[in-house]
């Protein structure tokens, strides 16, 4: 079956030919020539079954578009019209200069410049992205640090020429990271200062690129990427090159193992010491919502702090710039406990030779660690948080002071009478 011609895009060009052109259709494989009326297209490439890219060749009027193929030529009347079309003129560039090293985008304005073939930046080639009738996109080639003739060639001509300067652009050089530390989850904002950050395209956070929010000429900030808990070099990139290097230090989120002691008076004061991992960079630490105070790191797996004021049980975690600790394996919880308070003895007295049993009638007396009567201690057994049971030890004869101890602290003392055997 013969090729089949259905368009011709662009469908008008110079008289003087050239003019790039795709034809569309079907059966194009094997496709021999293509003709503008009676004369050939020149650099003709079969795309696909379907395409065709040629350039037109002299000719004037409006002619038939055909395309002859093992089969035969096409018969359908697709118009190409030859028309005077004017020589191209350009207006602005935007930016009208830019880094010797290339690479930016220029807007090239004007008239007449459908069907560019060519931009050139004093003798250098840039690279066509969009082509309208009145505006041209190109990405710039590198050139010498001056200026340069800009010139656009189209099948009709050659453009006036305008300026474009090339600026040596000094690469970047950065200065300090805030934080120099964060989480290996990433996500953290960091801001980079430095000096000739203009323009930055990339910043390496070790091989990993952050997400640029912000640059100035002195200060970039990024969102930080993920990375593995070590230290990788910061980089940051721009049409003036590479920077030196800067330290980043990835930080694994902390762990709360155990704590110790783990209860302690509901007024706090009393020192804790916290147990866990990754703990060297700790910040703060938090009983339940509250912030401890005295915060001493003693070495990665092991700090201290001044509990705060607090009530019932709580979690204890670490902050450093990985991150706060969360409740996994481990004991991370701290009791608070009300001081305990001993309202009667029953009986009050009893042999000086010991050994009889005393209940002792109070409150918060379930952490019961010591009973003394006189300052002597006596073996005991804890009922519940408002009974104990202890046994008298042997004492001279006399009236001596009873008292009992917590993790809270001491309890108030009450009067127990040694009569003589």
């Amino acid at each position: 079956m013969a090729p089949v011609v259905t368009s011709v895009s662009p469908t008008q060009g110079s008289p003087a030919g050239g003019t790039p052109v795709t034809i569309g259709g079907s059966g194009f494989t094997g496709a021999i020539a293509a003709r503008f009326g009676s004369r050939l297209a020149t650099d003709m490439v079969v795309v696909s079954s379907t395409q065709i890219t040629a350039k037109t060749p002299p000719g004037s009027g409006t002619v038939q578009v055909t395309v002859t193929g093992p089969k035969g030529t096409s018969t359908q009347n697709v118009p190409y019209t030859y028309t005077t079309v004017p020589a191209p003129t350009i207006t602005s560039l935007t930016p009208a200069n830019g880094p010797t090293t290339g690479g930016n985008t220029v807007t090239i304005n004007g008239t007449n410049l459908t069907g560019t073939t060519q931009v050139l930046f004093g003798a250098n080639p840039a690279t066509i992205t969009t082509n309208t009738p009145t505006q041209i996109t190109v990405t710039a080639p590198a050139g010498p640090p001056s200026a340069v003739n800009v010139t656009v060639t189209t099948p009709s001509g050659t453009s006036n020429a305008l300026p474009y300067t090339y600026t040596a652009t000094p690469a970047p050089t950065i200065t300090s990271l805030t934080p120099a530390n964060g989480p290996t989850t990433g996500g953290n904002t960091v801001t980079i200062n430095g000096t000739n950050l203009t323009g930055t395209t990339q910043v390496l956070f070790g091989a990993n690129p952050a997400t640029i929010t912000t640059n100035t000429p002195t200060q970039i900030t990024v969102t930080a990427p993920a990375g593995p808990p070590s230290a990788v070099n910061v980089t940051v990139t721009t049409p003036g090159g590479i920077s030196n290097p800067l330290p980043y230090v990835y930080v694994a989120a902390p762990t709360v193992s155990s704590v110790s002691p783990q209860f302690g008076p509901d007024s706090g004061g009393n020192t804790v010491t916290v147990y866990g991992s990754n703990m060297t960079l700790a910040s703060h630490v938090r009983f339940g919502p509250t912030l401890a105070t005295g915060l001493t790191v003693i070495s990665d797996s092991q700090l201290t702090v001044t509990a705060p004021t607090g009530t019932g049980t709580v979690v204890v975690t670490v902050t450093t710039p990985g991150g706060t600790s969360t409740v996994g394996l481990g004991n991370p919880y701290y009791t608070y406990l009300g001081a305990p308070v001993i309202s009667t003895l029953i009986p009050d007295r009893g042999p000086a030779s010991g050994g009889d049993s005393v209940t002792i009638n109070g409150s918060n007396l379930t952490y019961t660690d010591s009973v003394t009567f006189g300052g002597s201690p006596a073996s005991f057994t804890v009922f519940s948080d408002s009974v104990a049971v202890a046994t008298t030890p042997a004492h001279a004869a006399g009236t001596v002071n009873v008292q009992l101890h917590t993790p809270a602290g001491d309890s108030n003392t009450l009067a127990y009478t040694y009569d003589p055997d």
